[in-house]
């Protein structure tokens, strides 16, 4: 097993230094493909995964990225609410085939997975992306890293005791200090290849750290999805990790932090 979940994870990389890297459409297709998936695997989760309202969330994805395709984002709001319009309609008209937490959850699922992961094509299409988008990876993977490491030294206090019984308050803190750090190193390095950061250090510290803060919770939110649904992995796609849910969960939370930070903090 450990041997797989390293191999997936070496090719996970390097899948992500080429077309995190390439950024323009290659990323965007990657984006909108694991989106795709992502909500495949959640809409599964309920037993929607075929149904029209499946259907009608899979189709709302694509529009949603076509409209930040064209640069068209104004509309997100309208296409929003005429998502909601339609749900509503089918749940009226066929009822009472749908419960109310079917409808509700695909609309949830539209934004958990394609609205949250797309920002991680925004950061790479924004001023300097091609160095900031690399802290969605920093403030998650890192943060997973670090806090693995201070956990099993020094964890003693539990952060989410039945949903993650190995994750302890120490351990969160030190995923916080060790992606700050690294955030801080990364600029070190490459801080003077961003023209539109005044201060690269500062900037991308704070964007790690505020990103490590939420990076747990988007990894427990997963879980307890999964909790609720008696589902151990939300896929096989990813052989030794699971799913792409199961291995993007906390990205889904770091890449609009990230975002935001960057814009802000300039």
């Amino acid at each position: 097993m450990f041997t797989t979940r390293l191999i997936s994870g070496i090719i996970l990389i390097l899948i992500a230094l080429f077309t995190v890297g390439s950024g323009g459409v290659l990323l965007f297709a990657t984006t909108v493909f694991i989106s795709m998936v992502g909500l495949f695997e959640l809409y599964r989760v309920m037993k929607l995964q075929n149904d029209p309202l499946g259907v009608m969330g899979y189709l709302t994805v694509i529009v949603y990225y076509g409209l930040l395709w064209y640069h068209k984002e104004q509309y997100v709001m309208i296409m929003s609410i005429a998502f909601v319009m339609v749900l509503m309609s089918f749940y009226v008209f066929a009822f009472p085939k749908y419960k109310t937490e079917e409808v509700t959850v695909v609309f949830f699922g539209f934004f958990y997975v394609a609205v949250m992961l797309s920002y991680l094509y925004q950061v790479r299409s924004i001023e300097d992306g091609r160095f900031l988008v690399w802290l969605v990876f920093i403030s998650s993977w890192g943060c997973d890293t670090c806090a693995y490491c201070v956990g099993n030294l020094f964890g003693r206090h539990k952060l989410a005791p039945v949903l993650s019984p190995h994750k302890s308050i120490e351990g969160a803190v030190g995923g916080v200090i060790g992606a700050s750090i690294l955030g801080f190193l990364y600029a070190t390095v490459f801080g003077s290849f961003m023209t539109g950061v005044a201060n690269p250090q500062i900037t991308c510290t704070l964007a790690c750290a505020l990103a490590a803060v939420i990076s747990p919770i988007g990894d427990l939110a997963a879980s307890a999805i999964k909790r609720n649904h008696k589902v151990k992995d939300y896929g096989a796609l990813i052989p030794g990790h699971g799913g792409i849910l199961d291995r993007f969960d906390s990205m889904l939370f770091t890449a609009p932090v990230i975002y935001f930070a960057a814009v802000f903090l300039r």
